[in-house]
C-alpha cells in the first residue's frame, strides 16, 4: 500500500518441477512446498483484501507440466485412449513415424515435439509442447479439458482471488490440420501485421474459451476479472480479446516493444486507444515483465527499444545511466495515459537486468534448448533487494537466492530509496499518488503536440510533456509543475529524454 497500487498478480505458486519457473504446472489446485500452503494461500488472500489490495493469479491453460497426473496417465495409455486426447499426440511422418508430425518449433527453441517410449519400450507417438519439453500442450478441442479449467477457475474464486492473468491466452487453440509453419518460432513473437496468422497462435476459436470463462466470473460477486496474455498484433485483433463477454484486460505488448522515439510512441498509443475505445474496454500498458529485458536496461541499448532476448556475458551491455534516465520518463508517460497500468516487481527500483549473470547459474529453458546461443530471461527475474545490507539484500536469511543478485545492486536496496528526494521509489509514489487523485486511468486522452522530438497531451486537467529530442523544451507558459522524471534546467526548461506532468 505504501507504493500506491491496489493489485498484486501472483506468478505461478503450484506444484511444478519448476522446469520453467512454475509454468509446468503439476496441480492446479495446491500450493508448492517451496512457497507454502493452501493456508497460507488463503491467509495471503485475506490480508491483501484487508490492506485494499486485489489479488490476480496466474493461470497456464495452454499446458500442464509433464508431471502433471493426465500426463502420466496418457504415457501409460494407448494411441487414441481418452487419456491421450487430453493432449495432442500425433504419429510421426515417415515409414517408421521417426520423423515430428509437422515442422513446428518450440518458442524456447529446437523442436515443439518430443517422442514417447511406449510400455512395450518401442518408440510411439509424438506430444506437442510450444515450450519446453516438460511443458505438453492440452487439447482445447477435448470437453473434459474445458470441463477441468472451469472447476479449476471456481475453485480459486471460492478462495477468494479477484481475478486470473492467463498465461498464453491466444495459443489455447490450434489450427486443426497442424499445418507447417516456415516462418522461425521467435519466443512469444505474436502475429506480425503484414504476414498470415501462424497456425498456433490466436484461432479464432480462443474467444469461444474466453466467453464461458467470463459467465463464470459474473456469476461471483464483486468484480473479479481476466487478463489475457496474449501477444497479438495488430491493436484491433488484440481487441477482440476484451470485448464486453469476454476478458477485462489484454496487456499490451505493442507499446511495451514500441521504440523510444516521440512518432513511435505517438502511433502505438494512438492505435491502441483506438482498437480498446472500439470495443469498450480500457487499454492495459506495460513497459516491463518476467519475460522480457527490464526496460530500465532495454532503453540504455543503441537500439531504442531494442528487444534482445536476455543479455549476458560479452554482449553488447546497455547504458546504466542512459536506460534508467530513459526508463523513468517512459513510465511518468505511461502513467499518464488513460487505461489501466501493470508494474513489474522492482522496477519502482529503477532495476535494470542483471546483464552479467554467470552463464552456468541460468536456469530458463531457452539457454539451454538453444544450444546456449539465447540467454533467456533469467536477467530478469532475480530477486529484487530490499536492504542494502542484509544477507541476499532482505531476500532470505543467506546470500543464497534462487538466481545469483548483482553487487551493484545495493544502491538499487528500498531501505535506500525509501525517502530519498528523487529515487525511483519516490518517483512512482508521486506519480501513482497523482494518478489516483486525478483520475487519470479514466480519463480522456487529448493530443496537444504530436511532432518528431516532443509529445504532449492533456488527461484529467494534467498537461504530460516528453521530451525526445537533443535540445531542452520550455515549459507550457504558466504551468505548475507536478512532477518530473528528472531535474529541470537551470532556466526551467525539459531537458532531452524528461517527462512532465503540469498543471496548466
Amino acid at each position: 500500500m505504501e507504493l500506491g497500487v491496489d493489485a498484486v498478480w501472483l506468478s505461478p505458486f503450484y506444484p511444478s518441477p519448476q522446469a520453467d519457473a512454475g509454468y509446468d504446472v503439476a496441480d492446479y489446485r495446491d500450493v508448492d512446498p517451496l512457497f507454502g500452503s493452501l493456508a497460507d494461500a488463503d491467509k495471503l488472500i485475506a490480508e491483501a483484501r484487508s490492506r485494499g489490495l486485489r489479488v490476480i493469479v496466474d493461470l497456464v491453460p495452454n499446458h500442464t507440466s509433464s508431471a502433471h497426473r493426465w500426463f502420466t496417465a496418457a504415457l501409460a495409455a494407448a494411441p487414441g485412449s481418452p487419456e491421450r486426447d487430453r493432449y495432442i499426440f500425433r504419429d510421426g511422418l515417415g515409414d517408421d513415424g521417426a520423423q515430428p508430425p509437422n515442422d513446428w518449433q518450440s518458442v524456447f527453441g529446437g523442436p515443439a515435439w518430443t517422442r514417447v517410449t511406449d510400455p512395450d519400450g518401442r518408440p510411439g507417438q509424438w506430444y506437442l509442447h510450444l515450450f519446453d519439453t516438460g511443458q505438453p500442450d492440452l487439447n482445447w478441442d477435448n470437453p473434459e479439458v474445458r470441463a477441468e479449467f472451469l472447476d479449476v477457475l471456481r475453485f480459486w474464486l471460492d478462495r477468494g482471488v479477484d481475478g486470473f492473468r492467463v498465461d498464453v491466452a491466444h495459443g489455447l487453440i490450434k489450427q486443426a490440420d497442424l499445418a507447417d509453419w516456415e516462418e522461425p518460432q521467435e519466443i512469444l513473437s505474436g502475429n506480425e501485421i503484414d504476414k498470415p496468422r501462424p497456425p498456433m497462435w490466436d484461432q479464432e476459436g480462443v474467444h469461444e474459451i474466453y466467453r464461458e470463462w467470463r459467465r463464470v466470473l459474473d456469476s461471483y460477486p464483486d468484480e473479479r476479472v481476466l487478463v489475457a496474455e496474449a501477444w497479438v498484433e495488430p491493436a484491433e485483433r488484440l481487441a477482440r480479446y476484451v470485448r464486453p463477454d469476454e476478458m477485462h484486460q489484454a496487456f499490451n505488448f505493442e507499446y511495451l516493444l514500441a521504440s523510444w522515439t516521440a512518432p513511435a510512441q505517438y502511433a502505438v498509443i494512438t492505435r491502441s486507444l483506438e482498437a480498446t475505445d472500439a470495443v469498450g474496454a480500457p487499454t492495459t500498458w506495460v513497459l516491463s515483465n518476467h519475460d522480457v529485458v527490464r526496460h530500465a536496461s532495454r532503453l540504455g541499448l543503441d537500439v531504442r527499444g531494442g528487444r534482445p532476448n536476455g543479455i549476458g556475458i560479452g554482449d553488447p551491455q546497455p547504458d546504466t545511466a542512459l536506460g534508467l534516465r530513459r526508463a523513468r520518463a517512459a513510465t511518468l508517460l505511461m502513467l499518464a495515459l488513460p487505461g489501466s497500468a501493470y508494474l513489474y516487481q522492482g522496477e519502482e527500483l529503477g532495476l535494470p537486468e542483471h546483464t552479467t549473470m554467470p552463464d552456468e547459474a541460468r536456469q530458463d529453458p531457452t539457454w539451454k534448448r538453444s544450444g546456449q546461443t539465447v540467454r533467456g530471461r533469467d536477467g530478469c527475474r532475480v530477486p529484487i533487494p530490499w536492504e542494502a545490507d542484509a544477507p541476499s539484500y532482505g531476500f532470505g536469511p543467506t546470500d543464497a537466492s534462487w538466481l545469483p543478485q548483482p553487487p551493484l545492486w545495493a544502491e538499487y536496496a528500498l531501505d535506500r530509496q525509501r525517502d530519498a528526494p528523487g529515487s525511483t521509489y519516490e518517483l512512482y509514489r508521486t506519480a501513482l499518488r497523482l494518478r489516483r487523485e486525478h483520475g487519470l486511468g479514466r480519463g480522456t486522452l487529448e493530443w496537444l503536440g504530436t511532432g518528431d522530438e516532443v509529445l504532449s497531451f492533456r488527461n484529467a486537467g494534467l498537461t504530460v510533456l516528453t521530451n525526445f529530442g537533443d535540445a531542452a523544451v520550455p515549459l507550457p507558459a504558466g504551468a505548475e509543475l507536478a512532477v518530473s522524471s528528472a531535474p529541470l534546467t537551470d532556466d526551467g526548461r525539459v531537458p532531452t529524454d524528461v517527462t512532465v506532468w503540469v498543471r496548466a
